[in-house]
């Protein structure tokens, strides 16, 4: 039994820059980080006593004999990447729910990768994990997504990411002190809208079309280094609530599906009680709304968002992991031996009874 933990992750600037379609002719850059929320992957090899030979528990349960039979994505591209030849049973567990804008996917697919490599007794680096993981979505499974969730879930940590030309991503972490760290950290709060939305069909209605909307991405590109010199300054972290408000107003022009008017109801009515900026995370249209609040006015924010779900959360720095390891008996080396055993009694009689006709 293998059990991998993988974080999900918050976008602050760059979003919408990370596809492949903008960044390899003009290059992207993202400014994230994970959080102590996680995507659960238990994984073991199934016994040989069921009629089907893979088992797949999520929000849907699937018992399949073939791979091409699966109908989770992630789990048939991943199976059919690493060339699994027996059956395995997975089970997945989230601390968010799915198609919320946290990266949960691309966690999904990292997770599952650490932790079927984990069975086979290999432990892949980061950089492949992120590698391997956006090939197989952006080319077997064929999603329109970005780089930076596989990027983000594999590595963790506050990250400064950037996507070049030439196909190569630098993960490198935003080197600030613990102090302006947990700063940061103690003005942001998030809350689940309770729309649940698919982050590819929302992309799909801007990154089709994404060169019409180069003012828009360059500007969510330069927020990016105006967010690091801020973090780095010392000052006052109220202008970065502002840089996410002004982040939040290109991102939603990218597309009438990035907001609604309930969500734009929920930014307004946070704003109304104390909120300095904020955003949908992910694609947008719906999930979680990340908002930059002063401590001193966050009681007052919760209590205007009372119909939400407010979710604390602390930044993480481990990324995809092996949190369990219990080898497992081989089933197939048993049963060749149940079988020699089974027969050894068999062998004996036939050479008593040989050596005594030999003898007589």
């Amino acid at each position: 039994m293998i059990i991998s933990r993988t974080p999900y992750r918050i976008s602050f600037f760059g979003g919408g820059t990370d596809y492949p379609t903008w960044y390899q002719k003009h290059g992207g850059a993202v400014l994230a980080t994970t959080i102590d929320k996680y995507c659960y992957i238990s994984c073991r090899y199934l016994p040989p006593f069921f009629e089907h030979r893979h088992r797949i528990v999520y929000s849907q349960i699937e018992n399949c004999h073939n791979i091409d039979d699966i109908k989770h994505p992630s789990v048939r591209e991943v199976l059919r990447f690493l060339d699994f030849e027996r059956g395995v049973e997975i089970h997945h567990d989230g601390d968010l729910p799915a198609r919320s804008g946290m990266g949960s996917s691309s966690a999904f697919t990292v997770g599952l990768l650490n932790a079927l490599y984990a069975m086979r007794g290999y432990m892949p680096t980061k950089q492949q994990l992120m590698q391997e993981s956006i090939m197989i979505e952006q080319e077997m499974i064929m999603e329109t997504v970005g780089s930076q969730d596989q990027a983000l879930a594999a590595y963790g940590g506050f990250n400064h990411i950037q996507f070049l030309p030439n196909r190569e991503i630098s993960v490198r972490p935003v080197v600030i002190t613990y102090e302006r760290m947990q700063m940061l950290n103690r003005h942001l709060m998030l809350f689940y809208t309770g729309i649940k939305r698919t982050a590819a069909d929302i992309a799909e209605s801007y990154v089709n079309d994404i060169e019409a909307r180069k003012r828009q991405l360059r500007i969510m590109k330069d927020l990016v280094d105006e967010g690091i010199s801020l973090l780095n300054s010392g000052g006052d972290l109220t202008s970065f609530g502002e840089l996410l408000h002004e982040s939040w107003q290109a991102k939603r022009s990218l597309s009438d599906r990035v907001t609604s008017p309930e969500v734009d109801q929920m930014y307004e009515a946070a704003r109304t009680a104390g909120a300095i900026g904020g955003k949908v995370t992910g694609a947008g249209g719906g999930g979680f709304m990340l908002l930059f609040v002063p401590p001193e006015r966050q009681q007052a924010v919760r209590e205007k968002l009372s119909g939400q779900i407010h979710v604390p959360f602390s930044f993480e720095f481990n990324g995809s992991q092996i949190i369990y390891l219990q080898h497992e008996e081989d089933f197939s080396s048993v049963e060749s031996t149940r079988t020699a055993q089974s027969i050894k009694p068999f062998f004996e009689l036939a050479e008593t009874i040989l050596d005594e006709e030999l003898a007589s």
